[in-house]
């Protein structure tokens, strides 16, 4: 019979984990230590007590396992004194030194410390460690934590400044014993090198065992494998590849000799199951899928891939994981975990646990030079807009969607379409022509007017088109090559569909043509093409991140010589990126993250491609049953046979079948029957029995999965495109608005007026008002919290004055390219300043910090003082903290980031009794 009370039942549990991981199992009355290489004791004899579990490896003793009920798991840290009391007892008959490796296991939940650490402290493991590690680690004279906190101090050189912080500030946190780090980096910055850096250091100075570098499409593996093939060290003559293996996984093999591991998010979760993947299955992202999972895909132990198979886990672009759905993925391993992003969100943010270790953004990335900034044009139709509508009796083109085969039919009645059916239920080849004719005139007129080659040919900046499907970009393809009057080679297609996309790819990266490229998802997010000038949005995105990720495709900056040698007529480096905007993508609605809750409209796409990464969730087999079914009642014989081929032999109805038995009581009770008839009357119990359900289901599930592979999903996806498309030739669209966008001067000047007239109406009775009207010895006691107050009493009063709505009406009035401010609080300090008479022209209030801070600077050096370089760093995080505070107190000195250098203390012993006077100093100079 199976133990029932609290404690036995977590013993068991604790045992099976145990002899899964490969420990041999012992009674402290059978003991016999040569029976494994791990050999776990229960209620092992010390002069403390009792141990619930004496851990041995090759016969010596190395840890202590303390076992609870499940129940006291929230209480599972109150017990490492105990477990510690155990670990540093003499064993019964043996002599031992303190044992390093100690546990706290309800079964459910495992804590585990290493004594041996700097400072130990436990961590939450997803299951116990194999007794060949524990032999490993005991046989290393330092702990990798230890051996974390000797690395050597980075040499930046052929490192950027932010490239430099970034690892520096990664290294301090591991130094910390962070286990989660986020690396906020703006896209072009550099991420991928940076990881490639601080990965060699990890390997070299840290000695990490193996190293996982996680994407989440095939594409992102690729370009991150040529970046460790290319990466060159600057303390070695060998290249990366010369001194570690670096393997990009294509299968479940994980190689012994790998130290740099490259993967999939979706590959890696099909290792965990056991199972291959086909590649088809990495190309879509699957966090842009319509369909999400509810819950965390379930994870189980593996012996072949144990939870400390790695040590660090590079997770790139992990603004773009959906963590309460991937999330149990990247816990399994005992591992610390490095978010590489340019655009987190609050998901991103709570997985880290807010250890920001190094905050780079795309505009301080511009400031640097390191980025370039974008202009936006628009270009508005009418169709495009609003639709249109085709009347009952006119005779219209229908197209198969896969095939692209016509027919004439005439309309029974009125037929009216919204712009969202555009591309999908009905095609308008006049409104893509339109939108292409008038991005033409443009790109001469307005875009890059000054374009023209020696013949007088107007030669088109690297372009690249967005657009809605495959059978969309085939439309915008044929009608690119017709209005530029251009041939096969002007104008490709770049998508994972199309046939040889890299090497289309690597031509519009480094040859003349193609000018112009069409893609759907394929490089609309981390790929890089740095000549590009252009981006023509010809699709709508709902997701805020993605759609910077779309953007970042313009955003590297590109050496004269090398963008020269792609486009003949620029005559300087690039300075810019023009976004194209024809749908709307700009001003449209954007979420942060996609609703998880089942829809009827989730592409069958995504479906399939759901479970192709191993998802087995009753809401997907449902939906993707119910859509095979609707399917089979229009598939021809021929299609059927097709089907059968490609399923192994099995009708769309026997699939379907599988589908429904996943989660079907009845097929799962039957299933559970048989496998309990395997076993002895005698030795079934309640809890066998419910593990045998569970295997029933799993298996069932497994079933119905391996129906699907790469070459069916695709078959059957393409069956249901088939469906016909409506072709409007007869409603011709508009040109509505073709511009840059800005406001009208008279908008414009109406705009800042108003702000002018409300700041003068509340400047005496709003106190952080008067205080600008006022002298800089008054200005200094401006507080953050003054000019909150401003803001929001702004927003109450006039929603219609945002600041950084205001600072665009400003910059376009004086003519300036001037870069919006960080957040609106510095930006309506600066408009304040520019309203008051404070600045004589919009100027970011950083900037005149920045400039106030210099001329302080040098005021106080031109006599004999001359301040330390530590002086000096304070002296700018007081100025920083000003930026941002737009005042320093002596209590900001015992917050972050004063406190991690010392504190008022440190700050004392600096400044001395002048500490005071600086402080006011400051704050009154930069107020000037």
């Amino acid at each position: 019979m199976s133990n029932q009370n609290p404690e036995q039942i977590a013993r068991d549990q604790i045992d099976s984990m145990l002899i899964l991981a490969g420990w041999v199992v012992q009674s402290k009355n059978k003991v016999n230590l040569a029976a494994n290489k791990g050999v776990a004791v229960r209620e092992y004899q010390t002069d403390a007590g009792i141990a619930d579990y004496a851990l041995f490896v090759d016969k010596k003793p190395v840890g202590i396992i303390e076992a609870k009920r499940e129940e006291a798991g929230e209480q599972l840290t109150a017990h490492e004194e105990q477990s510690k009391y155990y670990a540093v007892s003499k064993l019964k008959y043996l002599k031992n030194d303190p044992l390093p490796f100690v546990y706290e296991s309800t079964g459910a939940l495992t804590r585990f410390t290493d004594y041996r650490d700097p400072k130990p402290r436990s961590r939450p493991v997803f299951h116990f460690h194999r007794p060949e590690t524990l032999s490993e680690w005991f046989a290393q004279p330092e702990t990798l934590r230890s051996r974390l906190n000797k690395i050597p101090e980075l040499d930046p050189e052929g490192l950027r400044p932010a490239q430099i912080k970034a690892i520096a500030n990664l290294e301090a946190s591991f130094k910390a014993n962070r286990p989660r780090a986020l690396i906020q980096m703006a896209t072009g910055a550099g991420k991928t090198f940076t990881a490639c850096t601080f990965v060699y250091r990890l390997l070299k100075f840290a000695r990490a065992k193996r190293i996982l570098f996680l994407v989440d499409t095939k594409n992102l593996g690729e370009q991150a494998e040529q970046e460790f093939l290319k990466y060159q060290p600057t303390d070695d003559n060998r290249k990366f590849t010369e001194l570690y293996n670096v393997q990009r996984l294509s299968s479940s093999y994980i190689a012994s000799d790998s130290q740099v591991c490259i993967s999939t998010i979706q590959r890696l979760y099909s290792i965990l199951q056991g199972k291959e993947l086909e590649e088809s299955a990495e190309e879509m992202n699957p966090n842009e899928s319509s369909w999400q999972k509810k819950e965390p895909l379930p994870v189980s132990y593996s012996i072949k891939n144990f939870i400390e198979q790695f040590d660090f886990i590079i997770i790139d672009e992990c603004h773009r994981s959906i963590y309460n759905v991937w999330q149990q993925v990247l816990e399994y391993y005992d591992a610390f975990l490095i978010g590489l992003t340019a655009t987190p969100d609050k998901r991103t943010f709570g997985f880290f646990n807010q250890n920001v270790v190094s905050e780079y953004t795309y505009e301080e990335s511009i400031a640097d030079g390191v980025n370039v900034p974008y202009n936006v044009y628009t270009i508005e139709t009418e169709i495009t807009k609003n639709g249109a509508k085709l009347k009952a009796e006119q005779y219209i083109d229908k197209r198969e969607k896969l095939s692209r085969k016509k027919r004439w039919e005439r309309l029974d009645e009125d037929y009216e379409y919204k712009s969202n059916k555009l591309d999908k239920d009905v095609v308008n080849p006049n409104q893509i022509r339109l939108i292409i004719q008038e991005f033409k005139r443009a790109l001469k007129a307005d875009i890059f007017p000054d374009r023209i080659e020696a013949n007088g040919e107007y030669e088109v900046p690297k372009t690249l088109i967005f657009a809605k499907t495959d059978s969309h970009a085939e439309d915008i393809i044929a009608i690119v090559r017709e209005e530029f009057g251009e041939g096969n080679e002007f104008c490709k297609k770049v998508t994972y569909n199309a046939e040889d996309p890299k090497s289309v790819l690597n031509r519009f990266r480094n040859s003349w043509n193609p000018r112009i490229a069409v893609t759907v998802d394929m490089i609309a997010t981390g790929t890089d093409v740095k000549p590009l000038e252009v981006l023509l949005f010809m699709r709508d995105v709902k997701s805020v991140n993605y759609f910077e990720q779309m953007k970042g495709r313009g955003t590297r900056t590109i050496a004269f010589d090398d963008l020269q040698r792609v486009t003949r007529t620029a005559k300087y480096t690039k300075t810019h990126f023009v976004i194209v905007d024809a749908v709307g993508a700009i001003k449209s609605k954007k979420t942060d993250s996609r609703p998880l809750e089942r829809k009827p409209s989730v592409p069958l796409k995504d479906l399939l491609n759901a479970v192709a990464i191993g998802a087995q969730d009753e809401d997907l087999f449902l939906t993707l049953a119910n859509r095979l079914l609707r399917l089979d009642k229009q598939l021809t014989e021929s299609e059927q046979m097709k089907f059968a081929e490609l399923s192994g032999g099995k009708h769309i109805n026997s699939v379907v079948k599988d589908l429904l038995s996943a989660f079907d009581p009845d097929a799962i009770a039957e299933k559970t029957m048989a496998l309990m008839n395997e076993i002895a009357v005698g030795d079934r119990t309640p809890a066998l029995e419910e593990s045998a359900k569970k295997q029933a289901q799993s298996e069932l599930a497994d079933l119905a999965s391996a129906n699907f592979n790469g070459e069916l999903n695709t078959y059957i996806d393409n069956l249901w495109k088939v469906h016909e498309q409506i072709i409007d030739t007869i409603n011709q669209d508009r040109i509505l608005k073709s511009e840059f966008d800005a406001f009208s001067t008279e908008k414009a000047e109406s705009v800042v007026q108003d702000f002018a007239d409300y700041i003068a109406a509340n400047r005496d009775e709003i106190t952080a008002l008067s205080l600008f009207y006022g002298q800089p010895y008054q200005r200094r006691e401006l507080t953050f919290k003054m000019i909150k107050e401003v803001l929001e009493r702004l927003k109450l009063d006039k929603p219609m004055l945002a600041p950084v709505y205001v600072w665009e009406a400003y910059a376009q009035l004086e003519g300036l390219r001037v870069d919006s401010p960080k957040n609106e609080l510095v930006a309506l300090v600066s408009l304040i300043r520019r309203v008051t008479g404070l600045d004589q022209g919009l100027t970011a209030y950083d900037k005149t910090v920045d400039k106030n801070f210099q001329t302080w600077v040098f005021g106080k050096q031109a006599g004999a003082l001359k301040f330390t370089e530590e002086q000096m760093s304070w002296l700018r995080m007081l100025k920083d903290h000003v930026v941002m505070s737009f005042h320093v107190e002596l209590d900001d000195l015992d917050y972050t980031p004063f406190d991690r250098e010392g504190g008022r203390g440190r700050m004392y012993q600096l400044f001395g009794d002048g500490m005071g006077e600086i402080i006011e100093e400051l704050n009154e100079a930069l107020a000037a």
